[in-house]
């Protein structure tokens, strides 16, 4: 293994919090391999380069010698994760959990070493639970110090519903933990409550105290917002090459740091290096973003796919040609046809709502001339066949099949 404090190095790039360095310090100082748990509730079946952020930390512990365990939070998805809610999540089915679970786990081998990787389902220690085991639990927390959570805290003081099985979520988490005897337990800066009441379970329980460390949320493409389906903001693990690319090539250029640390699985000295020849001007940022976007596309695409996505985005927008390969959809077209409806079922925006935004943001375009903002029926005539362009890299044909 590296020495410690070349580990701390690693360790702590790109990383928000470590509560604490001195814990840290010690368990490197052992010697040991560390055990490094992330907990993932497979709630939706779809996800994005900020999902992907805490795989890539995992993958650094990895490299580094150390011991990783992936825990499918099967059980504690049925409770759903209040970190951050202002209601109660709507309850998922065994079958969506499962089904999500496998979408979740192909992706993380993307990132992830199969074969070092402990993967785990917390059902197998959730499901045997009985009551008695459940209140010895519970009797380790107490009723104030959930209620610290912001969550909690708000949704009280604004008296709006907190069911009773919300509270046990951290108690789950926690006992998740102690099960695994986790060293070091990663998430975002949302889940930091949860962390530490693993940490303080763990001490409670006379076992030696995990390490919470935590990471920043990922902005997405607009460079605002946390990255989001809802935001239209994200860049998804599954999308195309070609789109993969474009978008990371729209992020805007203070965000290529943070995503060459959280997103990318290329040295943190190298990233140091990039960092500082951006700030000296020792090198161009155009050249940067592009080496990050063939670095983020090659890591869930492959290597070919990010050439030919660089070579597809400079035919479009070096050369103002559109895409070669533009896909057609087949579809029933309606006199006159709903646009925003329109460009959600050529899979250009995530829904009609976000159509209507683009459309009122002089995004959209049918065949090269301009949509005017506010325009959101059209005729047949106008779209069927014709190249339906959405941003700098959304492309379509509609052919109708009536």
């Amino acid at each position: 293994m590296l020495p410690v404090d070349e580990q701390l190095h690693v360790i702590s790039s790109g990383t928000a919090a470590i509560h604490t360095v001195e814990s840290l310090t010690e368990k490197l100082r052992g010697g040991r391999r560390l055990r490094i748990k992330l907990g993932v509730d497979p709630t939706a079946p779809d996800l994005h380069l900020g999902h992907a952020v805490p795989l890539r930390k995992l993958r650094q512990f990895q490299d580094l010698g150390h011991e990783v365990v992936l825990i499918i939070g099967d059980y504690t998805a049925l409770i759903g994760d209040p970190s951050g809610r202002n209601s109660t999540r709507p309850a998922l089915t065994i079958e969506q959990i499962d089904a999500n679970a496998e979408t979740y786990i192909e992706q993380a081998f993307h990132i992830l070493d199969p074969d070092a990787t402990e993967l785990r389902r917390n059902s197998e220690w959730l499901a045997p639970l009985d009551f008695a085991k459940l209140l010895q639990l519970t009797s380790e927390f107490t009723v104030a110090r959930i209620l610290e959570r912001d969550d909690f805290s708000n949704r009280y003081t604004k008296q709006q519903p907190i069911s009773l099985h919300e509270l046990l979520y951290p108690v789950a988490q926690s006992y998740d933990s102690v099960v695994v005897r986790a060293d070091v337990e990663i998430g975002g800066t949302d889940q930091l409550f949860n962390l530490l009441a693993g940490r303080d379970l763990m001490g409670r329980l006379d076992m030696e105290p995990q390490v919470a460390l935590t990471l920043p949320l990922l902005e997405g493409t607009d460079g605002v917002q946390k990255m989001s389906k809802s935001y239209g903001n994200y860049i998804g693990l599954t999308d195309a090459p070609d789109d993969m690319f474009g978008k990371v090539m729209s992020i805007p250029d203070v965000l290529m740091v943070k995503y060459y640390r959280l997103a990318t699985p290329v040295a943190v000295d190298e990233i140091d290096r990039l960092e500082r020849a951006l700030a000296e001007g020792a090198e161009h940022p155009n050249a940067v973003k592009r080496r990050l976007a063939r670095e983020i596309v090659a890591l869930y695409r492959g290597s070919e796919a990010a050439i030919e996505a660089e070579e597809a985005f400079d035919r479009v927008f070096k050369r103002g040609e559109a895409p070669a390969d533009i896909p057609e959809v087949c579809l029933v077209l309606t006199e006159p046809v709903y646009l925003p409806g329109l460009l959600k079922d050529l899979g250009l925006v995530a829904s009609a709502n976000e159509g209507r935004r683009q459309i009122d943001q002089d995004a959209v375009r049918i065949d090269g001339a301009p949509v005017s903002p506010g325009t959101y029926e059209v005729s047949r005539g106008v779209v069927e066949g014709a190249v339906v362009q959405v941003g700098k890299r959304r492309y379509a044909r509609p052919v109708s099949i009536v």
